[in-house]
């Protein structure tokens, strides 16, 4: 039987790093074979990527597309791809929804430019279940700055991160049997518990 595919979206400092690994960790609990990974990244050469990507720029949108993109064909060749075929369940924080929102409500990118990128590097595949944590961008960034070693993107307006908040919620507003929205102000707990419910009543897993 091939595994699952859960992606965890929303803006910076939302926690999707943290819930993706609670969720691993609980589905894991219950006898799942599990893979966490993330993105840009999750595999060698989408990790070089990553670090062009997150470290270099501006970019045009385009541009800036296209080498999500093409970090993410690596990912789903050598990493997701492999797993979901093998029966293992693959938790990714970020997906191909970051781009719509990132370059497409942030920074102009086309739909159809989105929908054409998506269709050369992942073909049929999409995630069976997208769990987008929502918050705030000013909260958001107040966690985010509070880390450290802000990336390219974390530097950007107020205005940027309310489009690419709005551009999430519109994904999943058009999507909702696929997207499930979390209020990711609610505690760690909290989050973690409104998960699990979406992933037990979207994909039956027993957790």
């Amino acid at each position: 039987m091939p595994g699952r595919f859960i992606t965890l979206e929303g803006g910076e400092g939302a926690g999707k790093t943290t819930l993706s690994r609670s969720l691993a960790a609980a589905l894991a609990e219950v006898g799942l074979p599990v893979l966490r990974t993330r993105e840009p990244g999750g595999a060698p050469g989408a990790e070089a990527v990553r670090g062009l990507i997150l470290g270099q720029g501006p970019w045009d949108p385009v541009a800036e597309a296209m080498l999500h993109f093409a970090a993410r064909r690596e990912h789903v060749a050598r990493t997701i791809r492999p797993a979901l075929e093998a029966g293992i369940w693959v938790v990714c924080d970020r997906f191909a929804d970051s781009t719509l929102a990132y370059q497409g409500a942030g920074q102009g990118l086309s739909h159809e430019v989105w929908e054409r990128l998506c269709e050369l590097a992942l073909g049929a595949l999409r995630p069976e279940l997208t769990l987008v944590l929502d918050l705030p961008p000013e909260r958001g960034m107040d966690r985010a700055m509070s880390r450290g070693d802000a990336n390219r993107y974390e530097m950007q307006g107020s205005d940027f991160h309310a489009r690419v908040r709005a551009g999430f919620l519109a994904i999943a507003a058009e999507e909702p049997g696929r997207c499930a929205v979390l209020d990711a102000a609610a505690s760690a707990d909290a989050v973690l518990a409104a998960a699990l419910g979406a992933t037990r009543e979207r994909l039956a897993a027993p957790v």
